[in-house]
């Protein structure tokens, strides 16, 4: 059905594997910084309209694959696609961050909560498949899904927040109600990333965005746990070949040790993470150990050509010697930024990230000893 797979080397990076250079790829990287996507996206009306329409979708996917010579492409969509088919009516108005008509605030909102019928994301799932046939096997595609958690956060709070009041309230005087509410997420979460798999998705990741947000021992509780409760539905591999499960909790360096335990392949990092620090608790050789990925500050994007290389330099630097024994698995790195890329980044500033991230890494592999 799919064409075969030309540059494996994000995969082979997932599954702590050596490859000839450090695959790279950014996260929001099909979206408002590119000229291309602000055209399309006038063409679709809306941001819904462009998610939802499988050919819109499709051409923003491969945009910037088009410009850069990126390691995977990850699927267009948004992290709300799934409380948005519980029906609690998502949109988005130009210049604002996404909004719920229908937050859940009360114990009836609650119980009315439910695992969506797969079909209302049939959007999705239909673009996926389109996506990964027109690739072509040129790279990877990714799927991802919000985190338990972070749903919940929009769900409550009815749209982004800067105190997270609302939901760290219900969290605190009606713990029940988050439990059961963070238990529907999980099992649906699991659900539509198994079902991105069956269309065509050959990696996926869980974007825990707000994390970050939580007192130590609620992140331990509230997200961890519900980012491990999807992780144990999750399909392992899909027509014998193995789907690599990537988790980013924004903020969540301080938990790396207790994130090690995850059912996971991948770690992601922001930029606040020492990388070396990182690579010695959980990249390391082991049965719990993880490829880790990120972690440039997306504002070096900003600076010049020269500096950008740099900041590149040592990130790469900071990770350390690359693994290249092929006979056995070892620590690796996905490059990537903290967190998504600005709206206000320069295109050229990505072209001079991705050639300096293969061209740095290919040369430290060449190097004797």
């Amino acid at each position: 059905m799919f064409a075969p797979l030309q540059n494996d080397t994000f995969l082979r990076a997932c599954l702590r594997q050596a490859t000839s250079h450090t695959p790279v790829w950014l996260m929001r990287q099909a979206g408002r910084y590119l000229p291309e996507y602000k055209a399309t996206r006038a063409k679709a009306g809306s941001f819904m309209g462009l998610a939802t329409n499988t050919d819109y979708a499709t051409e923003v996917t491969l945009q910037p694959l088009e410009r850069f010579a990126l390691d995977a492409a990850i699927l267009f969509s948004d992290i709300l696609t799934v409380p948005d088919a519980m029906g609690l009516g998502l949109s988005f108005q130009l210049g604002e961050g996404p909004k719920f008509a229908t937050p859940v605030r009360d114990e009836a909102a609650v119980n009315r909560l439910e695992v969506p019928d797969m079909a209302k994301l049939r959007y999705v799932f239909d673009a996926v498949t389109s996506i990964r046939k027109a690739l072509g096997g040129r790279v990877p595609l990714i799927g991802f899904s919000g985190s338990p958690w972070t749903l919940a956060c929009y769900m409550v709070e009815g749209a982004g927040s800067s105190d997270y009041r609302l939901v760290k309230t219900m969290l605190y005087q009606r713990p029940d109600l988050m439990h059961r509410m963070l238990a529907i997420n999980a099992d649906a979460v699991a659900l539509y990333l198994n079902t991105q798999i069956e269309a065509g998705a050959q990696a996926v990741m869980i974007f825990d965005s707000w994390g970050g947000v939580l007192a130590d021992a609620a992140f331990r509780t509230f997200s961890l746990a519900y980012t491990a409760r999807v992780l144990a539905q999750l399909k392992r591999e899909h027509g014998g070949v193995k789907i690599p499960r990537l988790v980013f909790t924004k903020g969540g360096g301080q938990w790396l040790e207790a994130m090690k335990q995850l059912d996971c392949e991948v770690l992601g990092l922001d930029w606040t993470v020492n990388l070396a620090k990182a690579r010695a608790l959980v990249g390391e050789n082991g049965p719990n150990a993880k490829a880790l990925q990120g972690n440039l500050d997306p504002n070096v994007l900003f600076a010049g050509p020269a500096q950008i290389e740099a900041e590149v330099a040592a990130v790469l630097g900071s990770f350390g010697a690359p693994h290249t024994d092929p006979t056995q698995a070892g620590p690796t790195q996905i490059f990537n930024l903290g967190h998504g890329i600005s709206q206000f980044t320069p295109p050229e500033s990505v072209e001079v990230l991705v050639n300096a991230v293969h061209a740095l890494s290919r040369s430290a592999r060449q190097q004797p000893g």
